[in-house]
């Protein structure tokens, strides 16, 4: 699979947040989204990745972008996740059913899990830019979702 390309509207679809309440497609409207889909909470390179990602945090924002984490994980692996790390940025699960939006988005790795990939939305709801890692093991630098803001 590869993510879905720049032009393409982004699919319908709901996540979970930590307070169990659902990120839609409407949640995307009227701003500069970049999901983040990782592999697995607690892993070392999704470590790594998220934390890198959000101390840069402040600059995507002055970028009129906001970050999400996405993975298969349940809401409370990710919440344990993002306050080992000691990160803001928002994880959104992908649990049940299990990889539906990231099948939607392209990026379901056949091992059960997301592939490492990173997806901007434009505020009208349109895919400006993805970019999918060659393996999951490999960090996407913060670089590339620079690269990809200036695409928006």
């Amino acid at each position: 699979m590869s993510p879905l390309p720049a032009g393409t509207p982004a699919p319908s679809f709901s996540l979970q947040r930590a307070d169990q309440t659902a990120f839609t497609e409407a949640d995307l409207q009227g701003q500069t989204t970049v999901l983040v889909f990782y592999p697995f909470a607690f892993s070392p390179v999704c470590t790594d990745q998220l934390s890198l990602y959000d101390d840069l945090r402040e600059e995507f924002a002055a970028q009129g972008a906001t970050l999400y984490g996405v993975s298969c994980d349940a809401t409370w692996s990710q919440t344990a996740f993002r306050e080992k790390l000691g990160v803001a940025i928002e994880q959104l699960s992908d649990f049940e059913p299990k990889g539906a939006v990231c099948r939607a988005f392209g990026v379901y790795h056949p091992g059960g899990f997301p592939q490492r990939a990173l997806v901007i939305i434009g505020p009208d709801g349109l895919v400006r830019w993805s970019h999918q890692a060659d393996s999951p093991g490999d960090l996407p630098g913060a670089n590339l979702i620079f690269d990809g803001l200036r695409a928006v």
